[in-house]
């Protein structure tokens, strides 16, 4: 058995890595392709030595193309790669255009595809990640969910009708975290290097398109950091788009503002903050893996089952909404529920699925 598997950023790899020891402890061929979507300057080779993540076979290069044409060119590469090495299986992760491009290859090669972390929706049509992933689950033969709600989203849409298999895995976030979080101490200075260490803090996060390229919006959350930040220090990672963003719009930004972190430096954070504010994704959830309560800035979430849960609220770009949220839930003790992303073997079940 050969699969390939199709990359595009540091967090496919971060959450693929769990899946890759699990083949290969079940002595499953794996080729690994990056597309080279996100350019980040800490994928480096110490970050795949010290992550112990393969280095991909095959590296693209495709990046900073507007999404059809960087979608486009993958799927033309993508497709060369396919037919040197006739896979018996694509292996695609998430909701990127790496993630749609590798799907829509393999589909018109006849290889089957299979989709870690299928079925989520967050049913806002204006995200490039909701249409990536709707049409990545309707031509995949394997939909790996993540959770109970992911796969009751599919058989909504009708998939039980298709020829395809739903297998309800556990989320990979889990097994990465659950890996990586005993390392943390030897691999991440962040607190001394910041002089947070025994400090009370707040991490936030600041990134998506949403917020930062509406000026209403952007500026409507960072007054509500600033008041925050006034009561107890926020710690912001600031990615750099958002960074042009403020001085296009001369926004003033009182926080403790850092460049932006790796995987180990963000776990190291996560473990030691008080609450999370965030408009990313992936955070929601690594916030509750280590039971911290999480402000979402954002009007939906792919994650309903933290906010059933009451682990997480929505708060759109609201300045008084973030402020008053805060003001309630800070200090506020979470627990965590049994089996809400399964059980931290979702990687050992998905290659148990191709053995």
């Amino acid at each position: 058995m050969k699969l390939v598997t199709i990359l595009g950023a540091r967090p496919q790899f971060v959450k693929a890595a769990t899946v890759s020891r699990a083949l290969k402890k079940a002595s499953l061929h794996e080729v690994i392709i990056h597309t080279g979507q996100h350019f980040d300057a800490n994928m480096s080779q110490v970050f795949f030595d010290e992550m112990e993540i393969p280095t991909p076979d095959y590296n693209l290069e495709i990046s900073g193309l507007n999404h059809g044409a960087m979608t486009g060119r993958m799927l033309e590469k993508i497709e060369e790669v396919l037919l040197v090495e006739k896979p018996d299986y694509v292996l695609v992760y998430g909701d990127t255009n790496s993630t749609l491009a590798g799907s829509l290859a393999a589909s018109k090669l006849h290889i089957p595809v299979a989709h870690v972390e299928a079925g989520l929706r967050s049913y806002e049509m204006k995200m490039p990640e909701e249409i990536n992933r709707i049409l990545t689950d309707r031509i995949s033969s394997t939909l790996f969910c993540p959770t109970v709600t992911a796969v009751k989203n599919l058989e909504a849409e009708g998939y039980k009708n298709f020829t395809c298999k739903i297998v309800l895995s556990g989320d990979v976030m889990l097994d990465a975290v659950q890996f990586y979080k005993s390392k943390i101490e030897t691999h991440s200075t962040i607190l001394e290097k910041e002089n947070l260490v025994q400090q009370s803090f707040v991490l936030a996060t600041l990134h998506r398109a949403e917020n930062t390229n509406d000026p209403n919006r952007l500026r409507e959350i960072c007054t509500a950091f600033n008041e925050i930040n006034s009561k107890v220090k926020v710690v912001l990672p600031l990615h750099p788009r958002t960074k042009t963003f403020l001085a296009n719009e001369n926004i003033r930004l009182h926080a403790h503002i850092i460049d932006p972190v790796g995987y180990f430096d963000m776990l190291a954070l996560l473990k030691n903050c008080k609450m999370v504010l965030t408009d990313s994704g992936g955070l929601q959830k690594e916030a509750y893996f280590f039971e911290k309560f999480c402000i979402t800035l954002r009007d939906q979430t792919e994650w309903i089952e933290l906010l059933e849960a009451d682990v997480n609220v929505l708060a759109g770009a609201d300045k008084e909404k973030i402020v008053n949220l805060f003001d309630a839930n800070f200090g506020k003790i979470i627990k965590l529920k049994e089996g809400l992303y399964g059980r931290g073997d979702a990687a050992s079940l998905i290659a148990d699925h191709f053995a």
